[in-house]
C-alpha cells in the first residue's frame, strides 16, 4: 500500500523539501517530472500547485497534501486537517492576505471601497470578506503582478505577504488583514478513515512537527566540577531544565541542554568563565515533544 502525497509546487516547494529532509525524508525533484522521488517506499509524491491541492485531495486523486489554509478556504474543499505546520517560504511563520491601497489614496478602511475594483488571486475569500463588512465591490482575478495594478487597473488589491516589503516597494500601504494563513497537512476524508493511511500520516506529522520544533535550536553539552555547577546553571536561560549526569570521575558532571541558536554566542563565554569545560555545540534536526 502507498500513500499518495502532494508536495506544493512553487513558493513553498523548497521550504517543504527542506522540512522533509530535516524530518528524515529525502525528496528528489527533477525539473522534467511532476513525480518526485522519496526514500520511503510507502509514499508516492506528486508536485501540485498549492492553489489546487485541496481540490485534488478532496477528490481522492491524492490521499494527502501540503498547502496553505488560505487555499483550503478559497476552494471550500471538504478535507481533513491533519496538522498546522507553521512555516512558509522565508520565515517559517504565518503569512497574511492583506487589503492594500496606493500610499497616496484616500482609502482608510474596507468600507471606503464601496463600488471600487479589487484585484486578487484569492477571489472567493475576498468576496466573503467584503460581504462580512457589508461592502459591494468588484473583485477581479489577478493572474500575477498584482502589486503593480493600483491605481490604474484596480483601486486596491488583496495580496499575500510575509514581511510587507514587496508592497512597500510598490508604494502600497496595508489597510486591513483579510486572512491569516499557514501551511497545513490535509487529508482526503476517506483516506483519513483508512487505518494504515491514518497511522502513516500521524507518523509523518510527528516527524515534521519535530523538525519544526528544532528550527533555530541547538544542543549544548559541557562538563563541570560539582562546586561550579550552580554557577554554570545560573548562566543558562531561565525555564531551561538541563539534563545532569555523573561522569566516571565522581567530582565531575555532564550537563546537556537545548538553547535558541541566537543566544549561544553570548552564553558560551559566560559558561567558560563559570567553570564549564569540554563545551560542545551541535545541530538538531528534530525535537519530538
Amino acid at each position: 500500500m502507498k500513500l499518495k502525497l502532494g508536495i506544493p509546487k512553487g513558493s513553498l516547494e523548497n521550504a517543504t523539501v527542506d522540512l522533509f529532509r530535516r524530518a528524515g525524508f529525502q525528496i528528489s525533484i527533477s525539473s522534467r517530472s511532476y513525480f518526485p522521488g522519496i526514500d520511503d517506499p510507502e509514499i508516492e509524491c506528486m508536485l501540485i500547485r498549492a492553489q489546487e491541492m485541496a481540490r485534488y485531495v478532496e477528490d481522492g486523486v491524492l490521499d494527502a497534501g501540503l498547502t496553505g489554509r488560505d487555499w483550503v478556504e478559497e476552494s471550500e474543499a471538504r478535507v481533513q486537517t491533519v496538522a498546522d505546520l507553521i512555516y512558509a517560504k522565508q520565515s517559517f511563520g504565518k503569512v497574511r492576505w492583506v487589503l492594500a491601497v496606493p500610499e497616496a489614496s484616500r482609502f482608510q478602511s474596507v468600507r471606503d471601497l464601496e463600488g471600487k475594483v479589487i484585484a486578487t488571486e484569492l477571489v472567493s475569500a475576498t468576496r466573503r470578506y467584503l460581504a462580512s463588512n457589508g461592502v459591494n465591490a468588484k473583485v477581479e482575478f489577478s493572474w500575477g503582478a498584482t502589486e503593480v495594478k493600483p491605481p490604474v487597473l484596480a483601486d486596491a488589491i488583496v495580496e499575500v505577504t510575509e514581511t510587507g516589503s514587496s508592497l512597500r516597494a510598490n508604494k502600497l500601504r496595508i489597510v486591513e488583514t483579510v486572512l491569516e494563513s499557514n501551511t497545513q497537512l490535509i487529508a482526503n476524508v476517506e483516506s483519513w478513515r483508512d487505518a494504515w493511511k491514518r497511522r502513516k500520516l500521524e507518523d509523518i506529522t510527528m516527524l515534521l512537527e519535530g523538525a519544526i520544533n528544532a528550527l533555530g535550536k541547538v544542543g549544548l553539552m559541557l562538563n563541570v566540577e560539582k562546586p561550579q555547577l550552580e554557577a554554570v546553571l545560573a548562566v543558562l536561560p531561565a525555564l531551561k531544565k538541563p539534563t545532569i549526569s555523573p561522569l566516571s570521575d565522581g567530582n565531575w558532571l555532564a550537563v546537556n541542554t537545548i538553547l535558541d541558536e541566537s543566544t549561544v554566542r553570548s552564553i558560551i563565554p559566560r559558561l567558560k568563565e563559570a567553570g564549564a569545560q569540554g563545551i560542545v555545540e551541535y545541530p538538531l534536526n528534530k525535537i519530538v515533544m
